[in-house]
């Protein structure tokens, strides 16, 4: 039937148009954006799923933060520790010098004051050997923590040890000196004890900071791969994007020609008049 009131073939060809004009919007947008799922309504479950394994990741980057502020600390305890160790055999080897009974007072007395010299610098290096604020080898703290999940439901643990003087560790008294040769062998002793305790310290601080590093190089895994999943999950594939933006553009034009000859076909209409 040929009729000016309704076209038929041109709204045919216009919802076709339509349609492909929103195709053509939605790779574009892929194309942008590098994401075949950007936003809720292009697959409301999947970009769900990928909006929380990127809080995850979220969560892990403050992980490793945290983890990062945990080692810093650790570290510098350790390298306190250390030095503190080598002070102590310093002093020993001053304490045993100084219990030799044939020496002379005068001898006696300058070993004695470089004795006490190195016994304070445990003092100077144990107040100094903090990281952020937080010094672990002091008592002013019973431990640190780090986070160790995205939720911080768990966290890693690392105790104090404090190395101050006349602590359970190093049991050098802050006032030891010697004036005697008994005295120095009786220092010499004390020397020994905090050398064994002291070692025993730097392993448990040493055991602390390798175990942060291994749980850090794990979180690092653990979210790449969760970046991968989110890939996998919401990334457009641009090769097969651009080849079906090359398709649109041609359906497009094809659309507006038939819409084109739809629209002039009422005007045929006039031939019948002629």
């Amino acid at each position: 039937m040929a009729t000016i009131n309704t076209n038929a073939g041109a709204m045919v060809a216009l919802q076709n148009l339509n349609k492909t004009n929103s195709e053509l919007e939605q790779v574009q947008t892929r194309i942008n954006t590098g994401l075949a799922v950007s936003s809720a309504k292009d697959n409301g479950g999947i970009y769900a799923i990928a909006q929380s394994m990127r809080a995850d990741v979220a969560g892990y980057r403050a992980v490793g933060n945290s983890i990062d502020l945990a080692v810093s600390t650790v570290d510098v305890a350790l390298a306190a520790g250390e030095a503190i160790s080598d002070i102590l055999i310093e002093m020993k080897e001053k304490a045993l010098a100084g219990a030799d009974s044939s020496l002379d007072t005068a001898s006696r007395t300058a070993l004695n004051e470089d004795f006490k010299a190195l016994r304070d610098q445990i003092s100077t290096i144990v107040s100094n050997a903090e990281f952020n604020g937080t010094n672990l080898i002091d008592n002013s703290i019973a431990s640190i923590s780090a986070l160790a999940n995205a939720d911080g439901s768990n966290s890693i643990t690392v105790l104090d040890e404090n190395l101050s003087l006349g602590g359970g560790v190093v049991t050098v008294a802050a006032t030891a000196s010697f004036g005697t040769a008994a005295a120095a062998s009786t220092q010499a002793t004390a020397i020994a004890t905090s050398l064994d305790n002291l070692s025993a310290s730097l392993a448990r601080l040493g055991t602390g900071s390798k175990s942060l590093e291994i749980h850090k190089t794990f979180v690092g895994k653990l979210s790449d791969a969760l970046e991968r999943g989110i890939g996998n999950l919401v990334d457009a594939d641009l090769a097969k994007e651009s080849a079906r933006l090359q398709s649109l553009q041609v359906k497009q034009q094809l659309g507006i020609q038939a819409l084109s000859i739809a629209n002039s076909a009422p005007s045929a209409i006039l031939g019948y008049f002629r």
